[in-house]
């Protein structure tokens, strides 16, 4: 079983920055492609920015390319997604997620995709 830990959500300014860790207890995490959505109120969960298990592919949606950057430590099982230039559209509650993969370079961008899912985490842009 993995378990997803998200944090260092909260209120910033638009044009401001945020770190979102997502801590994962896992023994091998280096076999784990991760994966970062978001869910506003009223709408679906979308996808956000995807991360293979060996770090050579990362993988956007469009209206974040520039902005975010989604990295991993796997020394740390832990993988970060880095917000910048914040938007109010970017308000949301953003989901961590893990999918164990057999190919270093397979991404994921599908919420079906994923097998595990951590609780969420509160980010609010005010203008």
């Amino acid at each position: 079983q993995v378990q997803l830990v998200e944090s260092g959500g909260g209120l910033v300014q638009a044009g401001g920055s945020l770190r979102l860790p997502c801590a994962a207890s896992v023994r091998t995490f280096s076999r784990f492609a991760m994966g970062w959505f978001r869910q506003a109120p009223g709408k679906e969960r979308e996808f956000v920015a995807a991360i293979s298990w060996s770090g050579e592919i990362t993988y956007y949606t469009d209206s974040v390319k520039g902005r975010f950057t989604i990295s991993g430590d796997s020394a740390k099982n832990t993988v970060y997604l880095q917000m910048n230039s914040l938007k109010p559209e970017d308000t949301a509650v953003y989901y961590c997620a893990a999918k164990e993969s057999f190919t270093r370079t397979a991404v994921f961008a599908i919420t079906p995709e994923y097998d595990y899912w951590g609780q969420g985490t509160q980010v609010t842009v005010s203008s």
